[in-house]
């Protein structure tokens, strides 16, 4: 499968604690680790990891800090295009504490926020079975979004929390993956041209919905070492997948895939464990 992803790529730090500090709190961290993250970023390493080929477009830019995501991501098989190669400011940074005891997280992010300089769209080329949007990067997403529809080809939209750009953005989309979190104003994502709706809650089952049905879906219960990034994996997994399965068994498929992510510590130590399952051959 050969999916094109296209969204924010950040620079992520990860602490892991006994305990997330306090307020003025200063702890001593167990270990530390530098990976690439961000949206869409993990779901293309998720991709790579299941066997798929992914193609990311996103902002890197020419700070050294960008190099520790290029290097990352070339380890995991990713196919980055920078959009903004001469960028001079830093990449989007994410500082990160992860409870050892249970996985549960802290993130600040500055995201994409600080980005003023317009993007323009490559050339885009190849037999993509899919595309997945996080709208990080709202001319790019729309860009991508314009050129898939044209083309027939599935588009997936992360749609962790609302973005202006989603006005527009939505009528593109295919398959519309939402946090619990999420809210549209005014109406429904149906309402708005989405034919299906998926709304992910943590451990609780997967709701989804078309214009003709609609279900739930079981999350495994496994014993979670670490969440870092597990809905961006979700989300990888549920575009590899697009083509591959049907309702519900793509939901099944991906929750198959986070769950894995979740049961291992750090963020790349899951992804030989994909591999060696051979998740990404069912």
């Amino acid at each position: 499968m050969t999916v094109l992803l296209a969204g924010l790529c950040t620079v992520d730090v990860v602490q892991r604690v006994d305990e997330l500090p306090a307020p003025g709190e200063k702890v001593q961290s167990l270990s530390v680790a530098v990976a690439a993250g961000g949206p869409a970023t993990n779901a293309a390493v998720t991709v790579a990891a299941l066997g798929g080929s992914a193609t990311l477009l996103s902002v890197l830019g020419a700070h050294p800090l960008a190099g520790l995501a290029r290097a990352d991501l070339a380890a995991q098989g990713v196919d980055v295009v920078d959009l903004l190669p001469d960028h001079p400011d830093p990449p989007s940074l994410s500082a990160i504490a992860v409870r050892d005891r249970d996985g549960e997280r802290t993130v600040v992010s500055r995201n994409a926020g600080g980005l003023a300089r317009p993007i323009r769209l490559p050339e885009l080329s190849g037999d993509f079975s899919a595309v997945l949007l996080d709208g990080h990067h709202p001319e790019l997403a729309l860009g991508v979004a314009k050129w898939a529809r044209g083309r027939g080809i599935p588009v997936v939209l992360d749609a962790g929390s609302w973005k202006p750009v989603l006005d527009e953005l939505l009528p593109l989309v295919d398959i519309a993956a939402c946090s619990a979190q999420f809210r549209a104003p005014g109406s429904n994502l149906h309402e708005r041209g989405v034919p299906t709706v998926i709304t992910t809650a943590g451990s609780g089952p997967v709701r989804w919905s078309t214009m003709a049905a609609s279900g739930e879906v079981p999350v495994p219960v496994v014993a979670a070492r670490d969440t870092l990034g597990a809905g961006d994996v979700w989300h990888g997994a549920l575009a590899f997948g697009v083509g591959r399965h049907e309702l519900p068994e793509l939901i099944g498929f991906a929750n198959e895939v986070a769950a894995e992510r979740v049961r291992h510590t750090g963020p790349r130590s899951w992804t030989t464990a994909v591999q060696k399952r051979g998740m990404g051959v069912r």
